[in-house]
């Protein structure tokens, strides 16, 4: 069995991993341990122009800093590099690689042309077996997208060592606040998956709540304040043009989520004092799917668009149901103690993230779409709201500290529980969703 598919087994499983480095191939033993991440070293990036130079140190930090980040790898410190690359096409010295412990080796180079455009190729070697992982691969785009060029190298080092897709060249719309605990302003805004280039896609004069992304990143849905009254839009990322969805006007709309042909739209329907989940398609009107005296909400497609997972206290108290997608045959899947709600079907369609409240203490959890093997990953005075990376490993959410001062942030936890790490944004931050793989 190849290295890639241990990985890859392993971390479909949830099994722990443990790395050792050995006079042979690469090898990954699954252990009872914890995992110990794979040692990797990023040669300096060559630069092959004088305008090169600043980017092709930015590349190399980001693609270890995004390795590194997942937790299933260590990166080596330059200061202990025995030797460089110094030419792309040069043969690589694995014995000074294999000294330091290096088990993978990144190496590339970066030019910018006389258009002003970015050319980046990268090279990935496992050190041991004194081999190529793939062949190399070469990157253009503009120079403003240097970062992006670094998240698709990144994407490509993930893949070949782990056998999964990566997310890195992603992206993160959630709401930005500011202002005293009781009195926020709060603004739709748009950020890279780790933080950085952040943007706002609506002013801070009203309220806004809970931002989707459709399934092809391009669109945003999110319920918004501003005439008193919670209604949902629908915006244009790149244009920033939108739309209020069309419904009763005499009714509140929230919740909404895409259906995974980016067209049906599901949201919550609050109308003479009830709450029920509809649907809706361009050109149509609302489709009503529940019909209880219950408050149903926070409805979430599975990724083939045939069921939907939403919370309901139909029973007397929230927990989470599934149904298929025209409304028939709901049936409850949480049987755990506490009250379940904000569920999120995993884009692998194996698992639903979900929030728990219990003892006075909330978590994020995983259960299986049956609502068996429940696992929380995480506990705090207040976790809510998780949402998927694009390849079903990671889950993000909001974490908010107890006080008058206490204010929310993004975290992000693997789906074993482990590598619990915050979002670095500046001011506090909440509701996230996390976009597919750029285009």
């Amino acid at each position: 069995m190849t290295i890639l598919r241990i990985i890859a087994l392993a971390l479909a499983g949830l099994l722990p991993l443990q790395v050792q480095a050995q006079d042979g191939p690469l090898r990954i033993e699954i252990t009872e341990g914890v995992i110990e991440p794979l040692p990797f070293a990023v040669s300096p990036f060559l630069a092959e122009s004088g305008a090169a130079g600043s980017y092709a140190r930015d590349i190399a930090r980001v693609i270890g800093q995004n390795l590194a980040g997942t937790g299933l790898f260590r990166e080596i410190p330059s200061s202990a590099f025995i030797s460089q690359v110094s030419n792309f096409d040069a043969p690589v010295p694995y014995p000074d690689w294999k000294a330091i412990n290096a088990q993978a080796l990144v190496t590339g180079s970066v030019n910018v042309t006389s258009d002003n455009r970015l050319v980046v190729k990268f090279r990935l070697f496992d050190v041991f077996s004194e081999a190529p992982l793939g062949e190399g691969l070469q990157f253009v785009g503009e120079t403003a997208n240097w970062r992006r060029m670094a998240h698709k190298v990144s994407d490509q080092v993930y893949s070949r060592i782990t056998g999964e897709t990566g997310y890195f060249d992603s992206r993160v719309v959630f709401v930005q606040e500011t202002g005293p605990k009781d009195a926020r302003q709060k603004r739709v805004a748009l950020a890279d998956y780790d933080g950085a280039n952040v943007q706002f896609l609506t002013d801070d004069r009203s309220i806004v709540l809970a931002p989707r992304f459709s399934p092809t990143g391009d669109r945003v849905l999110y319920t918004s304040y501003e005439t008193g009254f919670p209604a949902i839009y629908e915006l244009n990322v790149n244009s920033v043009q939108r739309r209020k969805l069309d419904v009763p006007a005499e009714s509140m709309t929230f919740a909404p989520r895409y259906g995974p042909d980016g067209q049906t739209v599901v949201f919550s329907l609050s109308q003479g004092g009830n709450t029920d989940i509809y649907t809706l398609r361009p050109g149509g009107s609302p489709q009503r799917l529940t019909r209880t005296p219950s408050i149903e909400t926070a409805p979430s497609f599975s990724p083939d668009g045939s069921r939907i997972v939403f919370e309901s206290d139909r029973s007397g108290t929230q927990q989470l149901y599934v149904m298929n997608a025209d409304g028939s045959n709901p049936q409850r899947i949480s049987f755990g103690q506490g009250r379940y709600g904000t569920p999120v079907w995993s884009p692998r369609g194996d698992l639903i993230a979900f929030t728990k409240q219990n003892e006075g203490r909330f978590h994020i959890g995983v259960m299986r779409t049956d609502g068996s093997e429940e696992r929380l990953l995480t506990a705090s005075f207040l976790d809510e709201g998780p949402t998927w990376s694009p390849n079903g490993r990671v889950i993000m959410f909001t974490r908010e500290t107890a006080g008058a001062a206490g204010a929310p942030a993004l975290f992000s936890v693997d789906i074993s529980g482990r590598n619990l790490r915050r979002v670095p944004l500046d001011g506090a931050a909440s509701d996230p969703a996390w976009s597919p793989l750029l285009p």
